[in-house]
């Protein structure tokens, strides 16, 4: 592993893209501070222009070359989660980074990733990675080498593989006010729970309640703020309601109509429901009670429908509560938010 994070250290010094694992999913790195290293991101996932990326750093000792100024609110959560799966929106230093990583805004997003090869990696590189997911632009991210290979072969300059990664979901994004108030832009395993152990107060951004209709929606202020993201190829829905005997109903009613019209059907259930449905495709996202195995599940599942030609799949819900928040979040986005309500 040594070699493969010198080699991968020596393409990014030379502009190169290259995909590496962190513990949320695999990132597809390239030098921040270069236009045409950035550019070479864009180019190989097909990501929309005003999208922003996240720029990772291995050691706090980079900020300052980075960001005008950190809040005494962003220092404590740096303190409590920093490595780990926390990015923070800050006041971008003019110059600092290419201005295809901030999309145009003021500000930057940044993270310090808790894996070991990451770390390593960026340090090695001596200068800060731009990373979003390494995937093509709407694909399910990739928590595994092979997956990052069946979308971008042939598009990036090389791939680290360092197994699965532990999340399975990308990093929760937040903004960090001066007044103690943080505004999560993006849910992900660093709960509003969690965050409101630090932070005076929690909310999240209006946007991520939105309907999705991106065409008169304003630029991003976070990445997976605005667009479709996460979507197999083929067409999802989910079922939402109060009563499991309802939403189990009608989840097996939208699978037998598709069946019935040819359809190569799937399902994404918890191991509660998982008996009571007939499918092409069943494929569990563990106990209801513990949704961080759904968090990890996922986007290996959403791939794996994929993979068996599923064409219609419907996945159910969960409560919109800690990590819950974060897997709503990518199943909304992966559905285009076509939500059926029981």
């Amino acid at each position: 592993m040594n070699e493969a994070i010198r080699e991968a250290a020596s393409l990014l010094r030379a502009g190169e893209t290259v995909a590496f694992p962190t513990e949320t999913v695999y990132g597809l790195g390239a030098d921040a501070r270069s236009n045409e290293a950035v550019e070479r991101i864009f180019a190989a996932k097909g990501r929309p222009s005003d999208n922003p990326l996240i720029v990772h750093i291995a050691d706090l000792s980079q900020l300052d070359a980075i960001v005008l100024e950190v809040n005494d609110t962003a220092r404590r959560l740096m303190e409590a989660y920093w490595p780990g799966p926390l990015t923070l929106v800050l006041p971008v230093r003019p110059g600092a980074v290419s201005p295809r990583v901030t999309a145009g805004l003021s500000t930057v997003a940044v993270r310090m990733p808790a894996h070991d090869i990451a770390l390593r990696l960026i340090a090695a590189a001596g200068c800060p990675v731009a990373a979003p997911s390494a995937n093509r632009s709407g694909r399910p991210s990739p928590t595994l080498a092979s997956h990052v290979g069946e979308d971008l072969a042939g598009l990036i300059g090389g791939i680290v593989d360092g197994g699965p990664t532990g999340v399975g979901l990308e990093s929760t994004v937040a903004e960090a006010g001066p007044d103690g108030t943080v505004t999560v832009l993006r849910p992900g395993s660093v709960t509003a729970e969690a965050l409101a152990r630090v932070a005076a107060s929690v909310h999240t951004d209006p946007a991520l309640h939105s309907s999705g209709r991106e065409e008169n929606s304003p630029a991003p202020r976070s990445p997976g703020m605005k667009y479709t993201h996460y979507a197999p190829r083929g067409s999802l829905r989910i079922v939402r309601g109060q009563d499991p005997g309802a939403v189990a109903a009608r989840v097996q009613a939208e699978l037998a109509a598709a069946e019935a019209r040819g359809e190569v059907t799937g399902v994404l259930a918890y191991d509660e429901h998982l008996h009571q449905y007939r499918a092409s495709i069943v494929i569990s996202l563990g106990p209801i009670g513990a949704l961080e195995n759904a968090a990890h599940r996922l986007y290996a599942g959403l791939r794996r429908f994929d993979e068996e030609g599923a064409t219609f799949m419907v996945a159910e819900a969960c409560p919109e509560e800690g990590v819950g928040l974060a897997v709503m979040n990518r199943l909304l986005k992966a559905a285009g938010n076509e939500v059926i309500d029981v």
